[in-house]
């Protein structure tokens, strides 16, 4: 098979026709959404768990991001002990199933902490904790923090080892401590790395924030099979449901690819 090349020898990208028949299913069912009534109705339900699915979202990777940042220069550091500690966390974490790990830190890890928090807060005399004062919103947002804080560690390790040494030594040279070093030589060259694998992590969180439905917290996936249920509509809901997974995930990923072509800000 013969490729089209340009003029520099380098490969030109094909047309993106999957994008044109994806924008055309698309509007298929945003066209069914406006003008049939069960339809609607499923918009008007599976809609109003978007903000849920946004802010799960948004706080686990917030939360993901500065634990994987810990991580990584803990996997880096001099000390032995903070290096195999990161790395046992790492690994553990990444060798078990984003749902399960919901699971556990929601009825096993829970429990736990609160019945410790107890065991301190009785011989005091103040009032125990129950877990029900606990949302499972929040637990589900801690396994999702912890479950990607485990990979995106992994990204911010490579990308600060990805950086030339020569730069690191020239900066000791200077006098810089290991502090300034890092905020100004090393991670903004390393960001330049991370970014791109940073969004594809992202995308990944928008779509495993559905497996939130199964604690009950009413996101996108959870008020969809409660419609479904009910009405025994599951075709049409689903439709919807993936409707509104693809309308998020494919623009970001879109967007992540321009800005891969183009580079960050001052790459160039």
């Amino acid at each position: 098979m013969i490729s089209r090349k340009n003029p520099s020898g380098t490969p030109r990208p094909d047309f993106p026709y999957w994008l044109l028949l994806a924008v055309g299913i698309a509007v298929f069912l945003l066209f069914r959404i406006a003008t049939d009534d069960i339809y609607s109705q499923v918009m008007a339900t599976v809609s109003r768990g978007v903000g849920l699915t946004v802010l799960v979202t948004l706080v686990a990777f917030l939360l993901a991001s500065l634990l994987g940042l810990a991580l990584a220069l803990a996997s880096l550091s001099g000390s032995l002990v903070l290096r195999q500690t990161a790395r046992f966390y790492v690994e553990i974490v990444r060798g078990l199933p984003i749902i399960v790990l919901l699971l556990y830190i929601a009825f096993v890890a829970t429990p736990l902490l609160v019945a410790g928090v107890n065991a301190v807060l009785e011989p005091m005399g103040l009032d125990p904790v129950r877990s029900r004062d606990f949302p499972l919103l929040w637990r589900a947002v801690l396994a999702l923090t912890i479950g990607y804080s485990a990979f995106i560690a992994e990204v911010f390790r490579a990308g600060i080892q990805a950086v030339d040494r020569g730069q690191i030594e020239a900066a000791e040279a200077l006098g810089m401590n290991r502090w300034l070093r890092f905020r100004l030589i090393v991670f903004p060259q390393a960001l330049k790395t991370i970014l791109p694998p940073l969004g594809n992590d992202f995308i990944a969180l928008i779509k495993d924030s559905s497996l939130v439905s199964v604690l009950g917290v009413a996101d996108i996936t959870q008020l969809g099979k409660i419609y479904a249920a009910g009405s025994f509509r599951y075709f049409e809901t689903y439709n919807v449901v993936a409707l509104i997974y693809l309308m998020m995930t494919v623009t970001l990923s879109l967007a992540l690819r321009r800005f891969e072509r183009s580079g960050p800000p001052g790459s160039r």
